[in-house]
């Protein structure tokens, strides 16, 4: 395997992405995507010849170069992108998210070469990046997912936004999930296995597990409806009596079935127009209400397919709230 690399940073590395009133784009910029990387950031030397070995419970283990994953057919896959936020305070409520288009090899066309054997319930990703995240030796990083969802267009991503991946962005190979939050999609890939159990590893057994009950915890992998307010940005000063716009972004692994924003904390809620979903992309909402004089607030709350909606506060996925002000 090439190991031709170096760390570019060693350590924790993060940049915060545009703020919500900025995601005025429906394919984020790169140089506004959020960039989180635990353990550091690799620089590749030759990124064609970095290879990835297809292991574990599988009947034709292989290595394949980034070149040749490029000989294979190529996907663009359009998705949100959202940081899940820190596991170190993981029900701080946070924006981090950007709309992406990335480009690559579907993981399921590549696990077909190495048969698969049925037993194998967990798809393991382990990226090159290794070291101390949070006073703890990790080792490298590991993330899972579940080998039925290998098919809903898991990507092994060599672009994004129809250019080269940076090396922020895991350069020269990365897995990409798209509806799961970003911690699951392993950057500077290195090895996928195939296993009947979850994987080891601290970002899997001690960090990205919520608590849904006592003693009962639920990985950090489906992305939870969200949405934020665009327009209008907070602090805008609007005329009263105007008849203003709002609008703004919302998105949930499987797609939003709706969206409702509120001008008095909750008390009532008026229903928005609802883009089509397209695929795993973000969707647009829009609704009109008159302003009235005044400091004023307005909240959105987004609901999945699933029929789960945005909470009040606690969660990553609380509600977001702008403050603007009538004159």
């Amino acid at each position: 395997m090439s190991d031709a690399f170096a760390y570019k940073v060693k350590g924790f590395f993060g940049r915060i992405p545009s703020e919500p009133h900025k995601l005025t784009e429906r394919t984020t910029p790169t140089k506004d995507c959020i960039v989180l990387c635990h353990l550091g950031v690799l620089e590749v030397s030759n990124g064609n010849a970095w290879e990835i070995e297809i292991t574990g419970m599988v009947g034709r283990p292989m290595r394949l170069t980034v070149n040749d994953l490029k000989r294979m057919p190529k996907v663009t896959i359009a998705s949100v992108h959202q940081c899940a936020g820190s596991p170190l305070d993981p029900d701080k409520p946070t924006q981090r998210v950007c709309n992406v288009t990335w480009g690559g090899v579907r993981l399921d066309d590549v696990l077909r070469l190495v048969e698969p054997d049925p037993g194998a319930a967990f798809v393991w990703s382990i990226g090159a990046d290794a070291g101390e995240f949070g006073g703890v030796d990790c080792g490298h990083y590991i993330k899972d997912l579940p080998r039925s969802r290998v098919g809903v267009d898991v990507l092994l991503a060599y672009e994004m936004n129809g250019e080269r991946l940076l090396p922020e962005h895991g350069h020269p190979l990365r897995l990409v999930v798209p509806g799961f939050y970003g911690t699951n999609s392993v950057k500077w890939l290195r090895r996928i296995e195939l296993r009947k159990e979850r994987a080891p590893g601290p970002f899997t057994t001690r960090w990205y597990n919520d608590v849904v009950a006592e003693g009962v915890t639920r990985p950090v992998w489906n992305i939870a409806p969200q949405s934020v307010i665009v327009w209008p940005a907070p602090g805008t000063s609007l005329e009263r009596g105007a008849v203003v716009r709002a609008w703004g972004r919302a998105w949930a692994d499987g797609g939003v079935a709706g969206v409702k924003i509120s001008l008095d904390e909750g008390l009532s809620w008026k229903a928005c127009a609802v883009e089509k979903p397209t695929g795993h992309s973000w969707a647009q909402f829009m609704c009109d209400f008159e302003a009235a004089a005044g400091q004023q607030s307005i909240v959105s709350r987004a609901t999945s397919r699933s029929g789960e909606s945005q909470p009040d506060a606690g969660k990553r996925n609380a509600l977001y709230r702008v403050p603007f002000t009538v004159v």
